[in-house]
């Protein structure tokens, strides 16, 4: 919180205008710690010790007594400070902030709220500021329950355009924000193309929902439409052109708070202020707590010369929108142009008739209009003189503080200048019976506790602003008869849409039908738009506004819709019948499988795999006669990385194997039914020999593959990974130790001899088969 302050060399000395530098500082921390009271008293001891006035010390006094509620003494303090030399709009800041509180407090009986005044309780204002949300506040249009409501604007959607994250907003909105942002989940709109001057051009309206919209609010739509091409013929310049749209919008909507003060502004803009101020005043009567309605009242009166009601509604502004930051500064200028016009030839004849020191001046009781002002020569407890001074809101002798309806015949120890300002601002606020120039101090502590800064404050425009309660408005509902499920059927599947996903070009399918037809061709099946940079990022985001509509007006569908896709998982994810079967190359159980995957039909098969959550399929060499061979080998997904043209590279690992029963196809791609095979277990004396076979082969499996040269060995390693360790029960598997099927897939065996080894539920079997393969292999070496 900063204060006015004076330049002082020494803090414990009086400078050459006879200042205490020691006081004025426990006035300034007094002021901080908002005991504006004591700050006053404190600065205007200061003043009566002075053999001349001292401008900056007015306006410190002044801006402490507004904060005290003493409106009337402070205007006191501005006017000798103006007769000094004339003020600056930006010194009467916390005179308006106070005023406009009162007004809140009082007149409005609003909740209190910190004002926007960096002096004061600096505030994070957000630069999206009142004036591009004061559009909210028609609660009339804009309510929150509503789905048909742009997040932007608050208003019907128009021309909606769905982003890459599922939000939908109106095209033209998009089109005039500067933000690259989503305002409802902050996720960058890729949409924005870099031509700043055609920002439009990359935004499709969303077909399915434009349509339904138009069909469901065909006048509100109208209605629309209308405001948007008034709004766009105004920026052009064309304002008769504007005013048709308005009076047509208007003679479809005569209640419409927002078009109606659209076309005061349009009035304004023609310098038709008499019009402006009509239509206005109507908005205002209709929604008082609406601050854009009592800011255009403002400015139509200005027009029209009526300059004190015209502050008076900026005060208005300013009481109901605190942190409208350019029109409390309208209102400080005005109201110094008003109240504190440039004195001519004043200073020479200023005098200051000091009273005794540290006293506080009162004013004449309304009793006794001619008597003279009388001053209190007791120090007041924690004043200046007190030797036990503390900085707390201690309590202070009761007063006679100003009220409106005496301000204005009350004299005080001031000249002229100053009776105009009070009563110029009294007429301003004559026609607020309640609200006075007077506002409570706050609640006092004990005398022991001192008083806490102000805190910080950060509130968002929705927060600062009041909004008229709507529990008395309806939320727009979809009319029964105009209601049909056949608006929301996917053009691919002839199906409710089941996770309805709206593309670039603004055409809406299921998620899963979207995604096999872009399997296929990276092209709309609709208007053959391409899809291959939407296809690359995969932002596959639900349209959350049609999904809404659905779960609320189609429950019954839904549900059956829904029941007929946990189905379909149901089917896809059984493991024995009818089991996803991708024909390439042998794979063996715990050996990793890494895939390239590019057809459509197995990029179809891949994600189904995932979705289900079984993350599993088969693996089968080809067949001529059948398709694919008899066995093979369970597959699990470790990871997918996809490339932007969709194709992708698919991490596996071997399961378990299986022996095909029945070969079948679905949607393009191979099934089977199936059945695992298991290893058969021996025990006594076979285990024994078992034993005894697998470290003997595991020995001579080792012992060829250490002599190989060192880069196949590397090239093995690479692909494959280390030999597994030799299992001490061979038998704890049931498809036997892993070592065996490493060594099956690094021996240059073809498909066929693997297949045949693969496909074997005998270790011994197994074992045999491998030592028989490596003695091949070491005889056939070159020496």
């Amino acid at each position: 919180m900063e204060v006015r302050s004076l330049q002082l060399s020494d803090p414990f000395s009086l400078d050459p205008h006879g200042l205490c530098s020691e006081m004025l500082g426990v006035a300034e921390e007094a002021f901080k710690a908002g005991n504006f009271e004591l700050a006053a008293e404190i600065y205007g001891s200061q003043l009566d010790e002075l053999p001349q006035p001292e401008r900056s010390l007015y306006l410190k006094k002044g801006d402490a007594l507004a904060l005290a509620g003493r409106v009337t003494d402070a205007l006191a303090c501005y006017t000798r400070a103006a007769m000094l030399h004339q003020l600056c709009p930006e010194e009467l800041g916390i005179l308006v902030e106070s005023i406009a509180q009162n007004i809140r407090e009082k007149e409005l009986k609003l909740p209190c709220a910190k004002m926007k005044n960096d002096n004061l309780y600096p505030v994070e204002e957000n630069q999206e500021t009142s004036c591009t949300k004061d559009i909210l506040q028609n609660s009339e249009q804009s309510l929150a329950s509503d789905l048909f409501s742009c997040p932007v604007c608050g208003l019907l959607l128009l021309d909606p355009v769905t982003l890459n994250c599922g939000h939908s907003y109106c095209r033209r909105c998009l089109c005039k924000r500067k933000s690259t942002e989503c305002s409802s989940c902050n996720i960058r709109i890729k949409v924005i193309v870099d031509n700043h001057q055609a920002p439009c051009m990359d935004l499709k309206v969303n077909v399915v929902l434009g349509s339904l919209i138009e069909k469901w609010f065909s006048v509100e739509t109208k209605v629309r439409r209308l405001s948007v091409d008034g709004d766009t013929l105004q920026e052009s310049n064309d304002l008769i052109g504007a005013l048709e749209k308005f009076n047509t919008a208007l003679e479809l909507a005569p209640r419409d708070s927002l078009l109606t003060l659209q076309r005061a502004e349009l009035f304004s803009a023609m310098k038709n202020f008499k019009q402006a101020h009509n239509d206005a005043d109507t908005v205002c009567r209709k929604q008082p707590l609406w601050p854009k309605g009592r800011y255009v009242k403002a400015q139509a009166l200005s027009g029209l010369g009526r300059t004190e009601e015209s502050l008076k509604e900026f005060l208005h502004c300013v009481a109901l929108n605190p942190e409208w930051s350019s029109v409390k500064v309208e209102a400080q200028k005005l109201m110094c142009e008003m109240l504190f016009p440039a004195f001519e030839n004043v200073q020479a004849s200023f005098t200051v008739r000091a009273p005794a020191p540290y006293t506080r001046l009162k004013p004449l009781s309304l009793n006794s209009p001619n008597s003279s002002p009388h001053v209190d020569d007791t120090s007041l407890p924690g004043g200046s003189k007190d030797p036990a001074f503390r900085l707390t809101k201690a309590s202070f002798p009761k007063s006679e503080l100003f009220q409106m309806k005496n301000a204005l015949d009350c004299p005080i120890i001031c000249d002229l200048p100053h009776d105009r300002a009070t009563k110029t601002l009294g007429n301003v606020l004559s026609c607020l019976p309640e609200v006075g120039l007077k506002r409570k101090r706050a609640s006092t502590s004990e005398d022991a506790h001192t008083i806490e800064l102000p805190a910080k404050v950060i509130r968002n425009d929705a927060e600062s602003q009041w909004e008229e309660p709507t529990s008395h408005l309806a939320v727009r509902e979809i009319p029964k008869n105009l209601l049909d499920s056949s608006d929301f059927e996917c053009s691919l599947c002839m199906r409710l849409f089941y996770e309805p996903v709206a593309t670039p070009c603004g055409h809406t399918f299921c998620l899963k039908c979207l995604e096999r037809c872009l399997d296929h061709n990276p092209h709309c099946p609709l208007c053959k738009e391409n899809l291959s940079q939407y296809l690359a990022s995969r932002a596959y985001k639900k349209t959350l506004l049609t999904e809404e509509l659905i779960i609320r007006y189609l429950p019954e569908e839904l549900s059956e819709r829904k029941k007929l896709y946990d189905e379909e998982m149901k089917e896809l994810s059984n493991l024995n019948k009818d089991v996803p079967i991708f024909v390439c190359t042998m794979a063996f159980p715990t050996i990793p499988c890494p895939l390239h995957v590019f057809e459509p039909r197995y990029r179809l098969m891949i994600r189904r795999s995932m979705e289900t959550g079984t993350r599993q399929f088969g693996m089968c060499i080809a067949d001529e006669l059948k398709g694919f061979a008899d066995y093979g080998c369970m597959l699990q997904v470790r990871d997918v990385k996809f490339f932007p043209d969709g194709r992708s590279v698919v991490d596996t690992i071997g399961l378990s194997r299986f022996k095909v029963l029945s070969h079948g196809q679905r949607d393009g791609y191979n099934t089977a039914n199936i059945e695992y095979l298991e290893d058969k277990k021996v025990e006594g004396q076979e285990y024994e020999e078992l034993l005894l076979l697998n470290n003997s082969v595991y020995d001579q499996a080792l012992t060829w593959f250490s002599s190989l040269k060192d880069n196949l060995r590397a090239q093995i390693l690479n692909h494959f990974g280390s030999m597994p360790n030799k299992d001490p029960d061979p038998q704890s598997s049931s498809s036997g130790p892993a070592w065996c099927w490493w060594m099956l897939a690094v021996l240059p065996l073809e498909n066929k001899a693997q297949l045949t080894i693969l496909a074997m539920t005998s270790l011994k079997n197994r074992l045999q088969a491998i030592r028989r393969v490596l003695l091949f292999v070491t005889r056939k070496r070159p020496r």
